[in-house]
This record gives structure tokens, C-alpha cells and sequence, in this order.
């Protein structure tokens, strides 16, 4: 019975869920039915393009500009007028170049402004950040100077090192050396009448002080000797160039004979020219003074011209002696030597000598001519 029932509650009930079929079940929302459902939508029409204004009216075609030189014939533009048109130019001269046909000097080179000079080294610190250290400037300390006089005394012994400073001495400037110059030994023919003549020197000592000797005279052949002198001097170096002498002289010959105290100076001048100048008292109270110059001139190493000047003067007249007064005499002459050696060099030569004032006039009150030449050959040599 109970099954008859539930069947017929499931009959009633059929309807009601084939409303639903393909649905959820309770607990979903139901939807609502689509109205068009079934059926088929039309397209929508598509938007209508706005009117045309001219639709249906024929337009009439837009008419074109004028030219305004229709018609015209135009002349081609002109390009600017060349000046030149229709003419033949002649083609440019090149320029004339100053320095054709000379021969230019290479260019010199821009001179060192250090040659000549001794640069001092490069400082061993260059370049290392470090400055040289400069050098002392005081004073030596007292203990440098406290020891005793000669300290190799103490290893060598006071008497071998005195030998030793001994030797050392000697050998820096207390040698004694000593020369003897034989400056002219020469022969004269002077007015027809042969002659002869000397001037020698010599000298011994150390670089400061020398024992010097000179002698001068002249005389001819057959006549004796004219006149003669020879000088004793002590001589000292007043400095690297000059002697102070000091001493006698003693003149001989014709008349009488004199001694003089003498006083000179002699050495070498500036541009190498040897002097000799000299003042002398005799014993008689005369005050003479003689002044000689002489050069060498080198035409080669061995082939030597030397002049030489010689002046003598006199405070007063000696007339005994045929001097007088002023300038009594000069001489100059030239003298052409080789040298075959330093030591030994034979020369040929000219000399003029004249008497002038006093003396001059004392030559000629004894028959004698007042100066004249002389021709010279001759001997230099030294020892």
C-alpha cells in the first residue's frame, strides 16, 4: 500500500521537475527565462554616410590661371659680362727669385751658450726627491788643528820625514838652476870699418831670488876696444813677470873708467815684449839711465825676426866719456835668425845707431860721424 502511494506522489510531482531539467539543484539561484529564446536576431543597420550637398548636380570644371607671358618670347637671362671676352692673355711671369744663380751659406747652427765652459756634473740626486746636501760653511773645528805639526812624525819618525819634506821642498821651488845666454856674439862693418860687439847674461838662483851677471861692449879690429861694462846684481821677484835688480856695474875702455850703483827692473811686458830698464849713479855723482826692448817674431818655428830698441840718457853732460846731456844716443836694429836648435841660432842682421844734443856734437869734435848703419851677422846661443 505504502509503495502504491509513493508511486502515485511521483507521478503527480513528474511535471514539475521536468520544468527544471538541466538545472542546478535547491540550492542555486533560479534564472529567468530568455524571452527570445529560439529565436533569430536580426543584423543592425549600418550608419547612413551624411548627404552629399552636390548629389545629383554636375559641377563644371575649375578654369586655370592665366599665364601672363603667354604669347611672349622671352630672351634667355644674360650671365655677368666678362671683361676679358674676345681677348687673347698672356700667360703670368713667374717671379724672379732673388738669390738665383748665388751660392747660399748653409745655415749656421744656433751657438751653444755653454761652449767653452766646464759644466758642473749632474747632481746625483736628481730626480730622487732628495736635495744635495750643501756644502759646510764654518769654520774647521779647533780639534782639526790640536794634534802636532807633522802627525806622520809619530808612524814614520821625525827624522825620516824630515828628510822626506826636504826632498819635497827641493822639488817645489828650491832648486837652484842656473843659464847662461850669449844674446848677441856678432860681427859689424860699419862706414868701411870692420867691428864687433857682444851682449851676455847670466844668472843663478832659485824662482825668487838669482845672482844675475851682464855684459855689453863693442870695439873694432886693429882699434881696441870702444867701450865695455859688465854688471854684478842681486835679483828679486816682485812678481811672476818682473825682477827687481840690485847691484854694481863697472864701465871700461875708451876714457876713464867708472862704477855706478845700479838699480832695474827687467822682464817680460804684456804682448811678450823683454825689457830692461835701469838707472846707475857713478862714483863721480853722473846719473845715467838706459831703457832696451826687444820682440820675437815668429815667421815660423825656427825662422825668428827680432827687433830691438835701445835708449840711453844722461842727467848732465860727461864730456870725458863723449856724453851729453838728455837723450844722448838710441839704437834699433834687426835681427833674422834659424834656429837650428833653441841653443844655437845664427842670424844676419841691420843696425842703426846715433848720437843726438850733446853728444852728437862731442862725436864730431873728435873726428867721429854723429851715427850711422851697420850690418850685422851673428851668433845666439844659450847654456
Amino acid at each position: 500500500m505504502k509503495r502504491l502511494i509513493l508511486l502515485l506522489a511521483l507521478g503527480a510531482s513528474a511535471p514539475a521537475l521536468a520544468q527544471h531539467g538541466g538545472h542546478a539543484g535547491h540550492g542555486a539561484q533560479p534564472r529567468p527565462a530568455d524571452p527570445h529564446a529560439g529565436h533569430a536576431k536580426p543584423a543592425a543597420p549600418a550608419p547612413k554616410p551624411p548627404a552629399d550637398p552636390h548629389a545629383g548636380h554636375t559641377m563644371p570644371a575649375p578654369k586655370p590661371v592665366a599665364d601672363p607671358h603667354a604669347g611672349h618670347a622671352m630672351p634667355p637671362s644674360n650671365p655677368a659680362a666678362d671683361p676679358h671676352a674676345g681677348h687673347t692673355m698672356p700667360a703670368p711671369k713667374p717671379v724672379a727669385d732673388p738669390h738665383a744663380g748665388h751660392a747660399m751659406p748653409a745655415a749656421k747652427p744656433a751657438a751653444d751658450p755653454h761652449a767653452g765652459h766646464s759644466m758642473p756634473a749632474a747632481d746625483p740626486h736628481a730626480g730622487h726627491g732628495a736635495a744635495a746636501p750643501a756644502p759646510p760653511v764654518a769654520p774647521a773645528p779647533t780639534a782639526a788643528s790640536a794634534g802636532p805639526a807633522h802627525a806622520a812624525d809619530a808612524v814614520y819618525g821625525a827624522q825620516a820625514m824630515a828628510a822626506a819634506r826636504e826632498a819635497l821642498r827641493q822639488e817645489h821651488g828650491a832648486t837652484k838652476t842656473g843659464k847662461l845666454l850669449l844674446d848677441r856674439l856678432e860681427y859689424r862693418l860699419a862706414n868701411g870699418r870692420d867691428g864687433y860687439a857682444w851682449d851676455a847674461q847670466g844668472w843663478y838662483g832659485g824662482d825668487i831670488d838669482k845672482l844675475w851677471l851682464k855684459s855689453e861692449g863693442e870695439g873694432g879690429f886693429g882699434e881696441g876696444l870702444e867701450r865695455g861694462e859688465v854688471q854684478a846684481l842681486w835679483s828679486r821677484a816682485i812678481d811672476p813677470w818682473f825682477d827687481l835688480q840690485l847691484g854694481l856695474r863697472h864701465d871700461f875702455g875708451h876714457g876713464p873708467d867708472r862704477s855706478h850703483l845700479a838699480l832695474g827692473v827687467q822682464g817680460l811686458a804684456p804682448y811678450w815684449f823683454e825689457v830692461d830698464a835701469a838707472a846707475f849713479v857713478s862714483d863721480k855723482g853722473d846719473i845715467t839711465a838706459r831703457f832696451e826692448a826687444e820682440y820675437d817674431l815668429r815667421i815660423t818655428q825656427k825662422l825668428i825676426l827680432q827687433p830691438v830698441a835701445e835708449l840711453d840718457f844722461s842727467l848732465q853732460d860727461v864730456p870725458e866719456l863723449r856724453i851729453g846731456s838728455g837723450l844722448s844716443s838710441a839704437e834699433a836694429g834687426l835681427r833674422l835668425r834659424y834656429e837650428f836648435r833653441p841653443e844655437f841660432a845664427p842670424y844676419l842682421g841691420v843696425e842703426y845707431e846715433r848720437g843726438f844734443g850733446g853728444t852728437a856734437r862731442l862725436r864730431r869734435a873728435s873726428g867721429e860721424d854723429a851715427g850711422g848703419w851697420s850690418l850685422l851677422a851673428g851668433l845666439r846661443a844659450w847654456f
